[in-house]
């Protein structure tokens, strides 16, 4: 049990890492120079490693079928990725993208663009990637698939407390800011962030188009 569990992290762990190198190559493209992707520290994107686990552990019976899979993999991505955004949004008080300016998008978070490009990215998981680093994880001897996936476990978890204390920042940040509009919320926020430390100018620049959400607070007595 505890080696399948740690067999299916490694490939986690090997699936974020290969969406934050497609993100960082997208970006520097855009921007013409190196951005860290991503929530946490560390050179991985987890939604990328969560939704390849679910495809793997559920999208096997309909590999017969490759137009099936596709709507599957689009579908299953963009919902996570919906729910993502919903949720920080809810957690930390702020918009991390945004697609609004793209046609066939709902609500900003989720658009037609990245939905196809799952599907198509969730098909060659299924046929090719998986079962070429499945094969290679299988022939890894035990002891050292065990070291290695529970050391990367704790590095995982370290980033995760640590990456999540510094997006707290930026909602407690907002919280103490009194504006008028969104817009003057986000860059009095971002402005105050770029003074403090790296880490916390990492996450700006991995997520540019980050915007605070403007609460409406309550009337003093």
């Amino acid at each position: 049990m505890i080696h399948t569990i740690l067999f299916y992290f490694l490939l986690f762990i090997i699936y974020s890492f290969v969406g934050w190198v497609m993100e960082v190559i997208v970006f520097f493209f855009l921007e013409k120079k190196f951005i860290n992707r991503g929530f946490l520290i560390g050179p991985y994107c987890p939604i990328y490693g969560f939704c390849s686990i679910l495809m793997v552990l559920t999208f096997s019976p309909y590999t017969q079928v490759p137009f099936a899979l596709f709507i599957m993999a689009a579908v299953l991505c963009t919902v996570v990725e919906y729910l993502t955004s919903y949720v920080m949004e809810k957690l930390f008080n702020t918009r991390w993208w945004d697609y609004s300016d793209l046609t066939f998008n709902v609500n900003g978070r989720v658009c037609l663009k990245n939905s196809v490009l799952f599907g198509l990215l969730g098909c060659f998981l299924i046929y090719f990637a998986n079962p070429f680093l499945s094969t290679l994880i299988s022939q890894m001897p035990e002891n050292v698939l065990n070291a290695i996936s529970l050391a990367l476990l704790a590095l995982f978890v370290a980033d995760n407390i640590t990456s999540f204390n510094i997006i707290s920042r930026v909602k407690d940040t907002s919280l103490s800011v009194l504006k008028d509009s969104t817009e003057e919320i986000t860059e009095k926020v971002k402005e105050i962030l770029r003074k403090k430390s790296f880490l916390n100018r990492r996450l700006l620049n991995a997520f540019p188009n980050l915007k605070t959400i403007l609460r409406k607070r309550k009337a003093k007595k």
